[in-house]
């Protein structure tokens, strides 16, 4: 495998490869960014995330407050927040400012069986992605490219051109594929979770968010609800629900993945992870997003205005009654003669009976009155136009939403996500030229323009009556001075920081753990949680999640029925292998036990490594199921 990059995301990749698959790593990147520490992965950082349930342990019953404040590995920081390990290092590594195709040469790109290409930088990707198809045909690629719809053409444009240099050799271009992805998108579901759910053991499909809840032995004689199925069993040597201690070497009594139903009944006296499906209610559902500019006729005019209009309307039609019964003309020629007064167009009733012309006297002034008030409906209408294409505002009374700080590449693919789940959102950006602002006035989301250290902002995102605040900026001080606000004014706040350095992200957990032990806080790495993605599209899996169970892993994939016999004509529940693999969602939707599938159906399963190898084919492994 060769790993090109110039972030975190790099360095990230490789030690997914090396600790958690096994893979042979040649790992290229600029000068500046070989010094970069790599991170824990693999059996190392269970050891790590170990040690640290033990040290937060003892600092909890230290500072008497009895709380345990937990791993970075299962539920704080994205990093590890250790300081590496052998297991996550390349076996090599090269110093190149860019991908040249001397260095993709150099790296032994024409050997390689992946080249994963993660640059910032979209054009660089692009570039060396076509020099590399050209030195190796039957290479599959990897690319990172945040603009979706060009990713979808450089899929294509490079599938193509391997099926056309491999010529009628066989196997080549299914070897030979071309997976782009964004860590954005990858990292969104899980920020998004974590908001709504409170964890990031996740996985979202279209929209359809599942959430995997470990549960502790239950009580004798207490029945506890199933969820959708169970995942796992966890270990039965463990006191800990969380599998903290010795779940390795205990055989039948560890872990287990993916057991059938009488597995489950036999297995008394054991925690259990579960599935359930995340719902949103905290709060009331913003408009949708509209795809013209026209609004509604109700908006146009303000309420103040409507009821004026409404008032004047019913004067005119008091002023018609009164008219016709005085003068008992037909009911249509006074509300004429009505229309007439009221503009002053019609002559004056001289010589007329008194109440007659205390009639006109009146409409007269009603007249008087409609002017402003029909000059103030024309300009609030003209700026109801005019303001229907720009940023809206939080609404009056607006609670139990979510506040998303900063709309860049992260924060953007967030508020997508949020809103596909139909959860209010309201955004704060500081920057009225970002990236993020076009698709909030697209999906009609308040934003709030305005650095969130200036005192008033995140007031003006209702952050006192807010169900979550997702600080998802580039800067991390930004992002932790804007949590240690809203937890002043909201101390039961659930808040989520986005955190690039291992170190900073450890001591900020902790410290606001131990400051607020009745809140939820997580820290995450969007090179963290996208990092396993790139890794399985290397091995030509479709991976949209991974969950940590004790010491093992459970794997989410999605998967195209046709070609694979062990799905195709077979029902849900038939096409169920314990231990290997089980089928959770269908095209979106829960799927049914007697739903057969069929070519072309795209289900969501959940399987273990050797399981999605076995099912897709690779009967070898090059590493096994343990090493989370």
């Amino acid at each position: 495998m060769v790993v090109c990059g110039d972030d975190g995301l790099a360095h990230r990749l490789a030690a997914e490869l090396r600790g958690v698959y096994g893979a042979q790593v040649t790992l290229v990147v600029p000068a500046g960014a070989r010094t970069a520490r790599p991170p824990v992965v693999g059996r190392a950082r269970a050891a790590s995330a170990a040690l640290l349930d033990r040290v937060n342990a003892a600092v909890g019953r230290a500072a008497g407050n009895g709380t345990v404040l937990g791993s970075l590995g299962s539920g704080g920081s994205g990093g590890s927040g250790g300081s590496g390990g052998e297991s996550g290092r390349a076996d090599r590594e090269l110093e190149a400012a860019e991908p040249t195709e001397a260095v993709l040469a150099e790296a032994g790109v024409e050997r390689a069986a992946a080249l994963a290409l993660v640059y910032d930088d979209d054009e660089t990707n692009i570039r060396a992605a076509l020099t590399a198809r050209r030195l190796n045909p039957r290479l599959r690629l990897v690319l990172r490219l945040y603009n979706r719809r060009l990713g979808q053409h450089i899929e294509e444009l490079l599938d193509q051109a391997a099926a056309l240099a491999a010529g009628d050799e066989p196997g080549s271009p299914g070897d030979a594929s071309t997976t782009v992805l964004s860590d954005a998108d990858t990292a969104a579901p899980a920020l998004v979770a974590t908001a709504v759910a409170g964890t990031s053991k996740v996985v979202q499909t279209d929209r359809l968010l599942l959430r995997a809840v470990e549960r502790p032995p239950p009580a004798p004689g207490v029945v506890v609800d199933p969820g959708l199925c169970t995942l796992a069993l966890l270990s039965a040597t463990s006191s800990d629900p969380a599998g903290a201690d010795g779940a390795e070497g205990s055989g039948e009594r560890g872990p287990h993945l993916l057991p059938d139903e009488a597995d489950v009944t036999a297995a008394a006296g054991r925690g259990a992870v579960v599935l359930e499906q995340v719902s949103y209610a905290a709060g009331p559902p913003l408009p949708a997003g509209r795809t013209g500019v026209v609004p509604p006729f109700a908006s146009l005019f303000s309420r103040r205005l409507r009821w004026s209009l409404a008032g004047l309307a019913g004067c005119v039609l008091a002023l018609a009654v009164a008219l016709w019964l005085v003068t008992g003309i037909h009911p249509l020629g006074a509300f004429y003669l009505t229309l007439l007064d009221l503009f002053a167009i019609d002559e004056p009733a001289l010589g007329k009976p008194l109440g007659r012309q205390i009639l006109q006297l009146l409409s007269g002034l009603v007249g008087l009155l409609l002017l402003p008030v029909l000059l103030a409906a024309v300009l609030e209408a003209l700026g109801t136009f005019r303001t229907a294409s720009t940023l809206r505002k939080p609404p009056r009374g607006l609670g139990g939403h979510v506040v998303l700080l900063g709309l860049g590449k992260i924060g953007t693919r967030v508020l997508t996500r949020l809103r596909e789940l139909h959860i209010p959102v309201v955004c704060v950006e500081a920057d009225a030229d970002a990236r993020g602002l076009a698709t909030a006035r697209r999906l009609r989301v308040p934003v709030v323009l305005g650095d969130v250290t200036q005192e008033g902002v995140l007031e003006a995102a209702k952050i006192h009556r807010a169900h979550a605040l997702l600080a998802v900026t580039s800067a991390d001080t930004t992002n932790l001075e804007a949590v240690l606000y809203a937890r002043s004014v909201r101390p039961d706040l659930r808040v989520l920081l986005r955190l690039y350095d291992d170190d900073f992200a450890t001591a900020v957990y902790r410290t606001l753990r131990a400051a607020h032990p009745g809140a939820l806080t997580r820290s995450r790495s969007v090179t963290h949680l996208a990092a396993p993605a790139f890794a399985g599209a290397m091995f030509g899996r479709q991976i949209l999640g991974a969950i940590p169970v004790e010491r093992r892993v459970l794997l989410f994939a999605a998967v195209e029925v046709d070609g694979h016999p062990q799905l195709e004509g077979r029902s849900v529940a038939e096409a169920f292998r314990a231990g290997a693999w089980r089928v959770l969602a269908l095209e979106g939707q829960r799927a049914s036990a007697d739903r057969v599938l069929r070519a072309g159906d795209r289900v969501v399963l959940a399987a273990t490594r050797r399981g999605l190898a076995d099912l897709q084919g690779h009967r070898r492994v090059p590493h096994s199921d343990r090493g989370v």
